[in-house]
């Protein structure tokens, strides 16, 4: 992939953590030690586990996490730029791949291919070296089991007039995924803006992210949703009566990459934080966490298909880049 995509910086009202997370582990004395910072968008329990199994390696390495959506994310490390000239973090765990494209355009990350590259999927590693993913995270349908007999079981079944008013899916100008599905649907041949403009014309309601959409469908309150497939399994493994569909169109889906900081002084400590994110044992966290994993060698979770069982799309990245700011501006005109 070529570099060529401008950074869009969304607006994301989150809330935000800042904390020093480890192991628990005494100092070691002989192996590396320091502190890195991380900004993510991960959720906070899953960080803080992350951290925790990274530190049972690493006890003197102190990972500092500063915790937000992807929007205020972004927007921290432009205020950053601006005032320090460069970001204040060593790591960046987010988002999707446009952001980081629009990164590596500006000359902020380090290029650092992480150990055992070969075990991971090659869709998600940046052939340049500058960011791999982290998970896959796939955008489906979720609907509530005890209202829904017969899910939908494609995208464009969801413009039936019979799912009118019974719809809840994410708002692109505060999730960075739904911004990027936006315009991976807009993109799509056999969805493009007329469907957009039936789904529209349903009347789904416009929750400010994922999490909300989710707690929504598993509510019962609106019966059918769009949003990110592992939020489904950990309501349904807390006893939600949740369930996911994934399309037959195929999902789009973000793969939370990792970058590290080209301005960073902590260039070591970063790239074995990124080694054990992608790790088999990083990986086998992660499914344990409800994602789908990066590589094959780690099973899926409980209830979840095998990943060779689920169509992702896969379109032109830089593409995808370079129109996401109108495909948002349109979603925005169809649903506002």
């Amino acid at each position: 992939m070529k570099h060529k995509s401008k950074i869009i910086v969304g607006i994301v009202a989150g809330t935000l953590a800042l904390s020093a997370c480890g192991g628990g582990s005494e100092p070691s004395g002989d192996g590396p030690s320091g502190s890195l910072t991380l900004y993510t968008s991960e959720p906070q329990e899953k960080i803080d586990e992350i951290i925790s199994a990274f530190n049972e390696h690493h006890p003197d390495v102190a990972v500092e996490v500063f915790r937000a959506g992807t929007g205020d994310l972004t927007a921290r490390v432009e205020t950053e730029i601006t005032a320090e000239g460069s970001p204040q973090a060593d790591v960046f765990l987010a988002a999707d791949v446009p952001t980081f494209e629009g990164y590596v355009e500006r000359d902020l990350f380090l290029q650092y291919t992480p150990e055992d590259v070969e075990s991971l999927l090659p869709e998600v590693v940046d052939e340049d070296g500058y960011y791999v993913g982290t998970r896959v995270i796939p955008t489906v349908i979720a609907y509530n089991t005890n209202s829904i007999d017969a899910p939908p079981a494609s995208w464009d079944e969801l413009t039936d007039p019979q799912y009118r008013d019974q719809l809840v899916m994410p708002n692109p100008d505060v999730s960075g995924a739904a911004a990027f599905n936006a315009a991976v649907w807009l993109d799509h041949e056999d969805l493009g803006v007329e469907w957009l403009t039936d789904l529209a014309d349903n009347n789904p309601v416009i929750a400010d992210s994922n999490g909300p959409v989710a707690q929504s469908v598993a509510s019962g309150a609106q019966p059918v949703g769009i949003v990110v497939d592992y939020l489904v399994r950990d309501l349904a493994e807390a006893g939600s009566p949740i369930a996911v569909s994934y399309p037959a169109e195929g999902v789009p889906y973000v793969s939370q990459p990792v970058g590290i900081f080209a301005n960073t002084e902590e260039e070591e400590l970063s790239q074995l934080f990124v080694d054990f994110l992608v790790s088999a044992e990083g990986q086998e966290l992660a499914v344990e966490q409800a994602y789908l994993p990066v590589r094959d060698d780690v099973g899926t979770p409980e209830g979840a298909p095998a990943m060779e069982e689920i169509e992702l799309l896969n379109p032109d990245l830089e593409h995808i880049a370079s129109i996401r700011e109108d495909a948002v501006a349109t979603f925005n005109e169809l649903f506002n």
